[in-house]
């Protein structure tokens, strides 16, 4: 058998590599932070973390079924055929020496017992709304204020959704003044980022806070 050309093999090396880069983490890494990300049913969970996800993310979907309809709310959802049933994973690397791990949870209350146990060990949550149904919003935010876990809000922009002001939604969420509230794409990368951003920078700011505080009392 001949043998490929040097070209072929370089180049095969080199996807090699991107791959074991992708899936592998740097030495480097020393510190890794749990996100949540939690939002009612068919609200775009699974694809923001896929958006977002620098390897192929960790899925745990399955087909819907009709006995599915009888307790599930498709409303709006016309399109849908498959359900997260467990949890969908996804890993960002920040820098040389952070990582984030994303853990998307199920969104009908059925599941509500998992996704609590999923908190544990999280820094916080961000919370994806769809202004078709933000009521349905209100029992996942509950469950984050009952845990005492921080969290930001992002408005997943659906192409038939209406639009409103952020003031009017902030106001109808009846979330906090210092609480974020931001728009976005869940299948855009960069939006996707955006959303994430504003929720790190909301964490960071409470530690800093906190920080300043204790400081305080000392």
């Amino acid at each position: 058998m001949g043998s490929a050309p040097a070209s072929e093999h370089d180049a095969a090396s080199d996807d090699v590599c991107a791959v074991s880069q992708n899936v592998y983490l740097p030495r480097s890494v020393q510190t890794a932070a749990k996100l949540l990300v939690v939002g009612h049913f068919a609200v775009g969970k699974t694809t923001f973390v896929g958006a977002l996800s620098e390897i192929r993310p960790l899925r745990t979907e399955e087909v819907m079924t009709q006995a599915g309809a009888l307790v599930d709310d498709l409303a709006g959802t016309k399109d849908k055929t498959t359900t997260t049933v467990a949890l969908d994973f996804g890993r960002l690397t920040l820098n040389d020496s952070l990582v984030l791990y994303l853990f998307g949870t199920p969104g009908q209350q059925r599941f509500t017992q998992l996704w609590q146990d999923m908190t544990r060990g999280a820094l916080g949550a961000l919370v994806l709304a769809d202004t078709r149904r933000l009521g349905q919003s209100f029992d996942v935010m509950g469950v984050l204020e009952e845990l005492d876990l921080p969290y930001a809000v992002a408005l997943n922009e659906f192409d038939d959704a209406p639009e409103h002001d952020l003031a009017e939604i902030r106001e109808a969420l009846d979330l906090l003044p210092e609480t974020p509230l931001v728009r976005c794409d869940a299948r855009d990368r960069i939006s996707s980022t955006r959303a994430l951003i504003a929720l790190v920078e909301y964490l960071l700011n409470r530690t800093s806070d906190t920080s300043d505080s204790e400081l305080e009392h000392a």
